[in-house]
């Protein structure tokens, strides 16, 4: 197969994992027979530099010209970096949520589960027997708070702000039914999570999960409040399967469920449209404050790879290469930085830099 990517390494510490992941994608090419051709190009405030705006439409028609797109990450630091003098729709960030609309992407998938190798570094408190978790979360992307309306003004000599929550029947239907696919070749259980109590989007959302639940008999469905979700996760993350909410709630609820992992540069995520095109990155930041050093964490956006073949393209074998490449060499004790115990207790563990990393799983694919 001939398999054609565009790449946005972005900004920070981006370009050091995409070309780790890079790497690893070469060599799963070379060992499975594929081609792979990249296409680089600029968002965030790597186009902003070039362009004067964190997204060019060139950039929008290269990606949708490709079967899928890898991105590293976006941003910069907000106290010191001129990105963030600009107005608002200038900045790196206006980038990243114009091109999931440009794309439809409606679809964020973040799974979070808990590597054996690091259970130490896992931050809740142990149990017996240990920690076990594997869930996912399926993030509504392109609506509510995030696109809609909003506007700063002076109402009677006092600023005021507003940012409108929308959401119609439609973008919650396809978001609530893709969560049931996906629940039906894991575990066969969905967690809809909303603030019924106070907001109608989510009274809304309620009602149309429910109707969509009756089509998965064989899928097990619950509701659950969103600052009880929060808890839960902290508390008890094994009874998740399949976490399905709206576009706010999924930003927060994804992030708390990558630290509990013990490191968010473990965590990989897909933004998908109602094709097979996806749009692949971390869950983590650009670390700006660690950007060139050669430390960051390239896993991530290596799992992302894994998850781009296996979802883009159904390249089930080579995406179960790569993870099981990443799980060989934790087991054989290599670690980048964020993943060192912070006690002195390191005995059997090699620390290793970015590029290593990604030397390291190549070699076990």
């Amino acid at each position: 197969m001939n398999i054609q990517i565009a790449c946005i390494p972005g900004d920070g510490i981006g370009p050091e994992i995409v070309q780790e992941a890079k790497k690893v994608l070469d060599r799963v090419c070379e060992k499975f027979g594929h081609t792979i051709e990249y296409t680089d190009v600029l968002m965030g405030g790597a186009s902003i530099d070039a362009y004067g705006v964190p997204l060019t439409q060139e950039t929008v028609d290269i990606c949708r010209s490709r079967a899928a797109v890898l991105m590293g990450s976006i941003g910069g630091d907000a106290a010191t970096s001129p990105w963030y003098k600009l107005p608002p729709d200038k900045r790196p960030e206006a980038g990243l949520l114009a091109i999931r609309k440009a794309l439809g992407l409606y679809a964020n998938l973040r799974p979070a589960y808990l590597f054996p190798e690091l259970a130490a570094s896992c931050p809740l408190a142990a149990k017996e027997g240990g920690r076990n978790f594997d869930l996912i979360i399926v993030r509504e992307l392109t609506g509510g708070l995030y696109f809609g309306e909003r506007w700063t003004k002076d109402i009677d000599g006092v600023m005021t702000a507003q940012d409108t929550l929308r959401y119609n029947e439609n973008e919650i239907r396809r978001i609530i039914r893709t969560a049931f696919e996906i629940a039906q070749k894991r575990r066969k259980k969905v967690t809809s999570v909303d603030k019924a109590n106070v907001l109608d989007t989510s009274r809304l959302w309620r009602k149309i999960a429910a109707e969509i639940a009756q089509d998965f008999p064989d899928v097990a469905y619950e509701n659950m409040l969103v600052d009880n979700c929060a808890m839960q996760l902290v508390r008890d993350p094994e009874q998740f399967d399949v976490i399905v909410t709206e576009n706010m709630f999924g930003d927060i609820l994804s992030d708390e469920a990558s630290m509990i992992t013990g490191s968010i540069g473990m965590l990989s995520s897909a933004s998908l449209n109602e094709t097979s095109f996806g749009l692949y990155e971390p869950s983590h930041g650009s670390a700006p404050d660690i950007a060139g050093k050669g430390i960051a964490n390239p896993i991530a956006t290596i799992l992302s790879a894994a998850m781009l073949l296996r979802y883009s393209f159904a390249l089930t074998a080579e995406a179960d290469a790569i993870e099981n490449a990443v799980k060989k060499t934790l087991a054989d004790g290599f670690r980048s930085a964020d993943l060192m115990p912070k006690t002195d207790d390191a005995e059997g563990l090699t620390k290793v830099n970015c590029r290593e990393m990604g030397d390291r799983i190549c070699e076990r694919i």
